[in-house]
């Protein structure tokens, strides 16, 4: 049967020409179970790519008389397969739907068995690691026919159409005016980075967003490659139980597990935190993790943290004196939001202001470190800026620098409230400029809280009591 079939696929990409342009991307000659399969066709996709037309028969044979690695014979054995296959009989036009779904088939059965037959090989040559299997695998599960050739702009209003209103997939903000800007979350398949200077909120921002998903009910996964997996678990802890991180090690044991059962009470999402060593994790590594998250632990992620872009590595480009800094973080910044687009999810990243940008009160796109290709990349940018003053009142200055997804200068420029004991953003009571009405800080917290109850923020007060042992088992005073 299988040869029939290879018999039969070989048949009508030789002839043609439309069944050659649909399969033939996706066919290689390794796929063929029999030898004068695969040598055939390999003589079909190099004059295929070269001339970029269908060979005839005679074309091939000719070919064929050139190979001098084949033994008399297989010669012998691959010419009459040829001539078998030329005298059989086409399909009618009506019946290539069918054929097409059956040549789709037959490469992914047969990818599939070369990746296994590969992985094996791998395993066995002792100068091969195994750590590209599943790339290996990936691909091969991977193929399919892509029949979608472009958007009709006539043909496919009504599609669009539906488009304009069907419901997108977003992550929403806890920060209603974030949710504004952005009508309603972030989308899947975007890259977002926040752009702050040197110890200003970036870690904080993303901490704040992760600890949001979170009592969402989303899934989340949290690369760091600055901090310790404990210690940004820490300011998770810190926002979740808001609990100053000062006082998070003081719990005590009854404690803190009464507060962390209290949490997973009112989520039922989960939060992976990993750590990779500074400069030497890549979107290849990321990618590994989340197979190996899905397939280890059933986890698969709603949104991806990854703390921070300026410190990740490519895995397309090595740093050397050909590459500079723009092409390398351009390399980054375009590896991360591929990988957004290939796993259907948002990543939210940082980066830091350039030298100029570090005493800017009111910075640009420009002054984004190492390379402004990052900025050409990203879907959705914030800036965050602070002063003496703003410290003072516990605030911090925002930018919308780059927005896809609604008007950049409808919410330009904003103040939000920042605990950075708690490592936590709110709406201040202040008003930003534009005339945008932020709120008090309960106010921000009361339409967030009443999605998730029994993880209300309290007061913001000291928690000097905790030192002195001035609170019950359940952490009231």
């Amino acid at each position: 049967m299988a040869v029939l079939l290879e018999h039969t696929i070989l048949r009508h990409v030789m002839s043609t020409p439309e069944l050659a342009e649909q399969i033939a991307p996706y066919l290689k000659d390794e796929y063929f179970e029999s030898q004068p399969c695969a040598t055939i066709y390999a003589l079909f996709g190099e004059f295929y790519n070269k001339y970029h037309s269908v060979p005839s028969f005679a074309a091939l044979r000719l070919g064929l008389d050139d190979i001098r690695t084949l033994s008399e014979r297989e010669v012998k054995a691959t010419s009459e397969t040829l001539n078998e296959i030329e005298q059989m009989d086409a399909m009618e036009p009506s019946q290539h739907d069918y054929l097409l779904e059956q040549a789709e088939k037959y490469c992914q059965e047969r990818a599939l068995y070369v990746a296994l037959r590969k992985s094996v090989a791998m395993l066995d040559d002792p100068n091969e690691t195994p750590h590209g299997i599943p790339d290996l695998l990936r691909d091969a599960l991977t193929v399919s026919f892509d029949t979608h050739v472009g958007h009709d702009f006539f043909g496919d209003a009504e599609t669009r159409y539906e488009f304009y209103h069907r419901a997108e997939s977003r992550i929403p903000f806890d920060l209603e005016v974030f949710n504004g800007m952005t009508k309603g979350g972030v989308p899947t398949k975007t890259l977002n980075c926040v752009l702050a200077g040197t110890n200003v909120g970036k870690s904080l921002f993303l901490v704040h967003m992760a600890a949001a998903c979170l009592r969402m009910s989303k899934n989340v996964l949290y690369i760091t490659l600055e901090m310790a997996e404990e210690r940004i678990a820490e300011r998770i802890d810190a926002n979740m139980m808001n609990v100053p991180m000062d006082d998070v090690v003081a719990l005590s044991h009854s404690q803190y597990t009464r507060k962390i059962e209290g949490l997973r009470a009112t989520s039922t999402g989960k939060l992976i935190i990993k750590e990779y060593p500074t400069g030497a994790a890549h979107a290849g590594h990321f990618r590994s993790l989340l197979q190996e998250l899905k397939g280890k632990q059933n986890f698969t992620p709603d949104i991806l943290f990854i703390d921070y872009l300026s410190i990740c590595s490519s895995a397309r480009v090595k740093m050397g004196n050909s590459v500079n800094s723009y092409t390398y973080n351009k390399s980054i910044a375009e590896e991360l939001r591929g990988l957004a687009v290939e796993h259907n999810l948002p990543i939210f990243t940082a980066a830091q202001f350039n030298r100029t940008g570090h005493g800017e009160s009111d910075p640009g796109l420009d002054k984004i470190s190492e390379s402004f290709a990052i900025a050409q990349t990203a879907d959705f940018i914030v800036a965050l800026t602070t002063t003496e003053e703003l410290e003072q009142s516990n605030q911090i200055q925002v930018y919308t620098l780059k927005n896809r997804y609604g008007k950049r200068n409808s919410f330009e420029k904003f103040l939000l409230g920042i605990d950075t004991s708690r490592m936590m953003l709110y709406n201040p009571s202040a008003t930003a400029v534009h005339g945008i009405s932020l709120g008090t800080a309960a106010d921000s917290a009361a339409p967030f809280n009443s999605m998730f109850s029994g993880a209300s923020r309290m007061p913001r007060r000291p928690l000097a009591p905790l030192r002195s042992g001035g609170l019950d088992e359940t952490g009231s005073p």
